[in-house]
């Protein structure tokens, strides 16, 4: 891996291809609290001993909300919104070199799998919707670390989809990134 990059998973299944290959990473967990905690965690411990992190990636999987989302794509995501807070976020966008199609994604602590809800985050301008992205984007601007994210579709987060069907599904997922780093991001796997 880049020696000042810092490869970020939500889940453990999400990395499996990465772990098998030996790539060093963090997987934070899933949700905005554990994934702000363990990242920031991640951040000041490096800073404390010394190694300076230049980049944050992060890979890992999402649910399409658009029909234009293609389950075999790996989206490059340029903005996050916050899809499940009241009050109003801002839209945090995220810089750095465009190496993949690109997406919007929407933020929330609930794993979408259902049709209203779907929709109403199309609405909001979203492509695909995870549990992280924005609260990693958060931290990354609080410590002025730049952060690009990479996503694959998993599910169409629609009244079909399980969380089963996500169990069934990531290992591929996780191949599929890793191919995708192998290709477009090769400086992460170094």
């Amino acid at each position: 891996m880049a020696e000042n990059s810092l490869l970020v998973f939500a889940h453990d299944d999400e990395a499996v291809a990465f772990a098998a290959a030996g790539v060093p990473h963090l997987v934070t967990g899933v949700g905005k609290i554990n994934a702000t905690f363990a990242l920031t965690r991640a951040l000041l411990e490096a800073t404390a001993a010394g190694r300076i992190v230049d980049e944050v990636v992060v890979l890992g999987t999402a649910g399409a909300v658009s029909d234009a989302a293609r389950l075999d794509t790996v989206y490059q995501v340029v903005a996050a919104i916050q899809h499940d807070f009241s009050l109003p976020s801002p839209r945090r966008e995220l810089k750095g070199g465009t190496v993949a199609e690109s997406a919007v994604i929407a933020t929330g602590d609930v794993f979408v799998q259902d049709d209203a809800q779907r929709a109403a985050i199309e609405a909001a301008g979203a492509t695909l919707v995870d549990m992280e992205t924005y609260a990693y984007a958060g931290v990354c601007e609080q410590l002025g670390v730049p952060l690009r994210v990479f996503k694959t579709p998993s599910d169409f987060a629609d009244s079909s989809t399980t969380q089963d069907e996500w169990d069934g599904i990531v290992g591929s997922k996780s191949e599929q990134l890793f191919v995708f780093a192998r290709e477009r991001l090769p400086e992460i796997l170094a």
